[in-house]
């Protein structure tokens, strides 16, 4: 709750002040005598009214717009939806992420070892082929789509901060998104998927004191100290029997990477499950499968450079299990806040659609963690759900700074209350089982 204050200044700022200066920086009102809307009502209405409705029509983002004090025909607030609201709703999205809102840290003592626990990943938006000359997609056929939009997006899953969110191509590679080189603080943790998998990028992490856990390609080199590089399978192979493995290394055919090589067998059922889905997506790029990733299906293996005091093996193949956090909130802004679905064929309204969308996503990110984040067992779709019951409430008391912090307090009371997850023993839940390691010996 301590941090409300900090959230209704973000948020009130955001979507004022901050939405004024974007909208003169870029001329985008022409006549203001003429205008019904300011610049900052009209992003208020979009941003509140899908928030509370993500599948709005234009009569009921009218209604929201009486709300904030705009009277006005849906009619008329079609006519809003132009390439400039476009770019205005894009740049007040960049400058949302100016406002570093963080929780106290999670009650989970294995994530509080680091001063924060940053996940990145991406997820795309489909667009229609209008699009394709803003927002370039993979694909040039009826399948994949020309337009696409890719999110990059880092979060701290120790405070539930949001990081970075980054808008680029959705052919763009992970590899080049910003996330990806933001520099990380001294003591922090990186977590991310192999699409992001780059040995310069951890070696810049280690030098500036920062950590990283990290699944392996199946094709890396693997040298021990004094040893010549050899493909990481024939190392797994030389293990025999043994189930477990912790030794240090060094990763790449250029040896500047050392780190601690961490493996665990799975069991027989695991493996070829794994196996079969190789097979699969092989066959569907066509192309035989590798291999490598037949052998590697046998284990679990990862890289690290936290020591062995800090995190054992054990720990660091639970910790793993983390990273799908992030695809927890990507099915949330998805089907939840729907920020890939809209009911136009229009370019221009779609666009603002997404970007409204994601301004409000990032706003109810800020009151999940001031309401819920320091619980492990919060569901945030519940929280989700609340957000959005209060979204008219907001709207209607934004210039009133008291009564703006009394609804997000009464917003984060009730989550506190009424958005916590059931408690289960088959399978336990991520929270369950990073708890568990304190009890556990490691």
């Amino acid at each position: 709750m301590s941090i409300i204050p900090q959230i209704s200044q973000a948020m009130q700022s955001l979507l004022t002040t901050t939405t004024e200066a974007v909208a003169a920086a870029i001329q985008y009102v022409k006549r203001p005598d003429k205008a019904k809307f300011t610049p900052s009502t009209l992003v208020q209405t979009l941003v509140y009214g899908w928030l509370a409705h993500p599948a709005a029509t234009v009569t009921q983002l009218a209604q929201m717009a009486s709300r904030v004090g705009v009277d006005i025909a849906p009619q008329a607030l079609d006519q809003r939806f132009t390439m400039a609201t476009a770019t205005l709703l894009q740049q007040v999205l960049a400058a949302s992420m100016q406002h570093a809102i963080a929780a106290d840290p999670v009650a989970i003592p294995i994530l509080q070892r680091f001063t924060s626990v940053r996940v990145h990943d991406s997820t795309t938006i489909s667009l229609p082929d209008t699009l394709t000359s803003m927002w370039r997609g993979c694909g040039n056929d009826t399948t994949r789509g020309t337009a696409g939009l890719k999110c990059g997006v880092q979060i701290d899953l120790l405070t539930g901060a949001l990081c970075g969110l980054d808008l680029v191509d959705g052919r763009t590679s992970d590899h080049t998104l910003p996330v990806q080189h933001a520099p990380m603080p001294t003591g922090s943790l990186r977590l991310a998927d192999l699409g992001f998998y780059n040995l310069d990028v951890l070696a810049q992490i280690h030098a500036d004191g920062g950590y990283w856990l990290s699944r392996v390609q199946s094709n890396t080199l693997v040298a021990y100290p004094g040893g010549e590089p050899q493909p990481l399978i024939n190392v797994l192979n030389d293990l025999g029997s043994r189930t477990t493995w912790d030794a240090s290394v060094i990763i790449g055919g250029s040896g500047h990477l050392h780190a601690r090589l961490l493996a665990r067998r799975v069991p027989q059922e695991v493996a070829d499950q794994r196996r079969r889905r190789v097979k699969e997506t092989a066959k569907s790029n066509g192309r035989p499968a590798a291999k490598a990733a037949l052998a590697l299906a046998d284990w679990n293996v990862a890289i690290t450079n936290v020591s062995r005091r800090l995190l054992s093996l054990p720990e660091a193949m639970v910790l793993m299990r983390i990273r799908w956090q992030i695809e927890l909130l990507f099915k949330l802004w998805k089907s939840h806040g729907r920020v890939d679905e809209w009911r136009t064929k229009n370019p221009a309204r779609i666009l603002c659609e997404v970007y409204a969308k994601l301004i409000g996503l990032v706003m109810q990110q800020w009151i999940l963690a001031a309401s819920s984040w320091a619980d492990p067992e919060r569901s945030l779709f519940k929280a989700a759900q609340l957000v959005a019951s209060y979204a008219a409430e907001l709207a209607s008391v934004h210039g009133w700074i008291e009564q703006f912090e009394r609804v997000l307090t009464s917003v984060a009371r009730a989550i506190q209350r009424l958005a916590r997850t059931q408690k289960r023993h088959n399978p336990p839940t991520t929270a369950q089982r990073l708890l568990a390691l304190e009890a556990s010996p490691k």
